[in-house]
């Protein structure tokens, strides 16, 4: 048995030949992400250690995107402290209000992940990110403050579900129809805390789009993350 392609990932960023499900490992972080709900709580966990500033600033994504423009005084203090952190700790991409967008849509448009990348997010949707060859998972706030401060998380080694996909789909049939047709075959905890891998012919008639969708609902089949080959397309 080969290691699956989240195995393969994990076990380079632990600086280790291989790696089996359910081993724990501390891997290196290429980017930790975080948004105006999830940051604020991180933010003043991070504070409680002993480091005095992030352990990189240009692997760090702060996008204030779930009450922006502020709705009300609480959501605009929680703006203001990731906006006072940003500045304090020079995170190259930290989004302002104006040039902020969707969080899983802006991470991949701005290019910020790459194939093979290890992710992860104090958002449960960051497994968005696997439509492009990488390792990306939603983790608690804690754990997002340890990896801005380390720029390390420890992972329980997810097996994983290899999904076949064959033939192309019919009109009208995107990614979210796929996502939501397996995730009724499998169950909303059919792949709980494992990888979902998906592979096979079908793969090319599926756009960034399709694939982007079907990761990002990784996390609606209780999977760990959501992870597809690479091919032309990923690399365009």
């Amino acid at each position: 048995m080969g290691m699956t392609m989240t195995q393969k990932i994990l076990a380079k960023h632990a600086g280790l030949d291989s790696v089996v499900a359910g081993q724990l490992i501390e891997a290196n972080l290429d980017l930790v992400l975080g948004n105006d709900v999830t940051a604020p709580v991180a933010i003043k966990e991070m504070e409680k250690m002993d480091v005095d500033c992030v352990f990189c600033k240009d692997k760090i994504a702060l996008v204030p995107d779930h009450f922006t423009p502020n709705k009300d005084i609480k959501s605009a203090e929680l703006y203001k402290c990731v906006k006072d952190f940003a500045e304090e700790n020079e995170i190259t991409n930290y989004f302002e209000t104006g040039r902020v967008g969707i969080e899983h849509a802006l991470l991949p448009e701005k290019g910020l992940v790459v194939a093979g990348d290890v992710v992860i997010g104090a958002d449960s949707h960051t497994c968005t990110y696997g439509a492009l060859g990488a390792f990306s998972t939603g983790v608690g706030s804690t754990d997002m403050a340890a990896g801005m401060a380390t720029g390390q998380a420890w992972f329980k080694v997810p097996s994983a579900i290899k999904f076949n996909l064959t033939g192309k789909p019919a009109k009208w049939v995107s990614g979210k129809d796929i996502i939501l047709h397996i995730i009724g075959m499998i169950g909303v905890d059919g792949a709980l805390y494992r990888s979902m891998e998906f592979m096979g012919d079908g793969v090319q008639y599926l756009s960034m789009d399709d694939r982007f969708a079907m990761t990002n609902m990784a996390i609606e089949a209780g999977g760990k993350n959501g992870i597809f080959i690479v091919d032309d397309l990923t690399r365009e």
